[in-house]
């Protein structure tokens, strides 16, 4: 009979089986937290030695091992085997092969359940911080673009009908405030995400003299996870952190959403680069806008990979358990995805055709300043509903005529109401309709302005 040679295979009389090797191994993917590993098992090993658990000589011998691992990985040298099952035991036993008995004393006092544990939020504490920066670099390319059409008039659209005139800058400024708010959940998600659970060890603790809160100062945590159960089956960082990117991935689909009918020649209110396009096998005609519709697809994949986390968390009693091995996959893949996704929508953004008088002329379609006729009417002194109704004959006449209210002359107008007098028309017009809106948050040209230069000073700080 084949030996048994695993860490854990005392227990065991016979040897796992190669398929259940195979469908056990996690470190195919895991071993992307080589370095977050090494991290953490020199901190450990730094605690052990500053309590007298492991001496100076095997502290220098495990820092040297693990620093010539670390350049084998990086050099792409090192042999991952799907033997040790995983990035952890893959490192230790090669620690071992170069220093000997004192590899073998770095797992004291920590089992691998909290190794993980603090190996997934080293590398997650990465990754919401390279997605702050992120984020932050697709705002400014938003504001970039929205500084340049201040005064370029869109319709604004609810139920996708014509309903008011916008500056097409603030509209770019809506989504600059999405992606705030996007920035503020990761940042606040970090803050729980920057817990650390080494020392809980398996579930209970050690009995070893351990000091979690030098630990935790070496790896930058803000603090010690309170409960060693808690600490090791803990998965709430990994789901929060993929809510928050779906709702990041939900932002950039509807802008996406945007983008596709834009470009399309029905709306012709923008170019998308030719290097964020392809074209059709069959139709030589054809540009059609592959980035954002991939946008769109891949918030599918991260919104799966959401329910995917909270459905394996669902059915699990404390505290460890192997289904937690399926957490990874899912997040690097979002990871990667928001990523990627962030960079490249960033540079289509800087790259975006506009076309302003085809934006301006669909505003003047739809009877888009039809509220602003009722607010005068109320300034004349109507009450709201009544004028609501007065502009909505109006309305139905200007169809009936094939022209917009603005194209109407005074004794048209004045038919519907005897308020109506010369200065309507002022109200009627698309630039008059977007000044009169000069309050905060409004659609005003000098506001709009103003929030665009508020904005990029947040961005400086």
């Amino acid at each position: 009979m084949k030996k048994n040679t695993k860490k854990w295979s005392a227990r065991f009389s016979e040897p796992t089986s190669e398929i259940v090797k195979r469908f056990n191994a996690s470190v195919n993917f895991d071993q992307r937290l080589a370095m977050f590993d090494i991290e953490g098992s020199v901190a450990h090993a730094e605690m052990l030695k500053k309590q007298k658990v492991i001496s100076a000589s095997d502290l220098k011998s495990i820092v040297k091992g693990l620093n010539q691992i670390k350049k084998e990985i990086i050099a792409q040298k090192f042999k991952w085997s799907i033997d040790s099952e995983d990035v952890h035991l893959n490192i230790e036993n090669r620690l071992t092969e170069i220093v000997g008995a004192a590899g073998k004393k770095l797992h004291t006092g920590r089992s691998r359940n909290d190794q993980v544990a603090t190996d997934m939020r080293l590398y997650l504490r990465e990754v919401v911080d390279q997605t702050i920066e992120q984020i932050s670099a697709l705002q400014k390319a938003t504001l970039t673009l929205a500084e340049k059409h201040i005064m370029t008039i869109m319709p604004g659209l609810t139920h996708l009908q014509v309903a008011q005139p916008v500056s097409f800058a603030h509209h770019l400024h809506a989504y600059y405030e999405m992606f705030e708010r996007d920035k503020a959940r990761f940042k606040d998600a970090r803050k729980r995400i920057n817990i650390l659970p080494l020392g809980a060890a398996a579930l209970a603790g050690t009995s070893y003299p351990i000091d979690r809160k030098f630990v935790a100062k070496l790896l930058k945590f803000d603090g010690v996870m309170g409960n060693s159960l808690d600490a090791v089956s803990d998965r709430d960082f990994l789901i929060e952190f993929n809510a928050n990117a779906s709702i990041l991935m939900t932002h950039l689909s509807r802008w996406s959403e945007e983008l596709i009918m834009w470009s399309s020649p029905f709306f012709n209110f923008i170019e998308i680069s030719d290097s964020f396009c392809t074209g059709s096998s069959i139709m030589p005609q054809k540009k059609n806008p592959d980035v954002p519709e991939l946008v769109r697809g891949k918030t599918g994949r991260v919104n799966g990979h959401l329910v995917s986390l909270l459905t394996l968390m669902k059915g699990q009693p404390l505290a460890y358990n192997k289904d937690n091995q399926e957490d990874k996959e899912p997040i690097f893949d979002v990871a990667d995805t928001i990523s990627d996704t962030l960079n490249i929508f960033a540079e289509m953004i800087s790259k975006l055709t506009i076309f302003p008088k085809n934006m301006e002329k669909a505003a003047l379609k739809g009877f888009s300043t039809a509220t602003d006729l009722a607010d005068y009417l109320v300034k004349k002194g109507m009450p709201f509903r009544e004028a609501h109704g007065v502009v909505a004959k109006t309305v139905k006449f200007a169809i009936d005529q094939q022209c917009d209210l603005s194209d109407l002359e005074l004794k048209s107008l004045k038919k519907f109401s005897e308020l109506i007098e010369k200065d309507v028309f002022e109200c009627l017009s698309l630039k008059g309709s977007i000044k009169s809106r000069k309050h905060v948050g409004g659609t005003a040209f000098n506001t709009v302005k103003k929030a665009i230069e508020h904005a990029k000073s947040k961005l400086v700080k």
